[in-house]
């Protein structure tokens, strides 16, 4: 990989992620996976995620933006895996909603990524620094003048989970995947290292679905969620994406 291509675009930390995990029928996804990635299952499933962080010390192109370095971001996500004409797969995330709180931060993603931003009010409530136990996390966001939540409450201590458990699949997918206006696939790397993670005893997403994700994704969300935790976070680098060009032998579509 070329040396501009291996600039990173964007640096923050992402902290206190709240994650809910829902087994969803890949039919739902199909349409949405972009070409030259294929559904990644965890023990057979398709898994989507609702997740929300906080967003700090943001620069892009290594400058901060005056009053857009810390913030709220909650996601709608998906997995998949991408193989390279080298053999490498790569494992990484679509996603299908992304809300922020500031017009900015939403025009600037989808001008560099087109990933699908929306810009909305947002609030959250969570610690302001470094805690052993940060109980009860919540993330909001308005629409049509109703605020709505995605929260979870923090169990035990957190650790680092095995490799091959689901905490580290939800966790560990390190590239991003976005289809393009001419229906090509850029793909981002996002480095940083592995995190710990709490168990949630307690979660609740309040979601208006259909509008936020669509109509075919209400059935699994309105369904308890099938796992929950909050990651720890740390560090994050973005780096700037790239067009994948086809190769012989790609993977075809589950």
């Amino acid at each position: 990989m070329s040396e501009p291509e291996r600039r990173a675009f964007l640096t923050a930390e992402w902290r206190y992620l709240v994650m809910l995990n829902y087994v969803i029928d890949p039919a739902v996804l199909h349409a949405l996976v972009p070409r030259h990635t294929v559904l990644d299952l965890w023990n057979g499933r398709a898994m989507a995620s609702v997740v929300g962080f906080r967003f700090l010390r943001t620069r892009v192109l290594g400058a901060p933006i005056p009053l857009h370095r810390d913030f709220e971001e909650v996601n709608l996500r998906f997995y998949v895996r991408h193989d390279t004409p080298g053999g490498e797969v790569r494992r990484g995330v679509v996603f299908v909603r992304e809300l922020v709180p500031k017009a900015a931060i939403a025009l600037v993603a989808r001008l560099a990524y087109n990933e699908p931003y929306w810009a909305l009010p947002m609030r959250s409530t969570v610690p302001r620094a470094a805690v052993d136990d940060p109980g009860r996390l919540s993330y909001e966001w308005r629409t049509r003048s109703r605020w709505q939540h995605l929260s979870a409450t923090s169990s035990g201590t957190p650790a680092l989970p095995a490799a091959t458990s689901e905490e580290a699949f939800i966790t560990e997918h390190f590239w991003g995947y976005t289809r393009q206006r001419d229906g090509a696939t850029v793909e981002y790397e996002v480095k940083h290292p592995r995190w710990r993670v709490w168990a949630a005893g307690e979660s609740s997403l309040d979601a208006d679905v259909p509008r936020l994700y669509g109509s075919s994704f209400a059935r699994a969300l309105s369904a308890p969620p099938v796992s929950a935790f909050i990651a720890e976070g740390s560090p994050v680098t973005v780096f700037r994406p790239r067009r994948i060009r086809a190769h012989a032998g790609a993977a075809a579509r589950l």
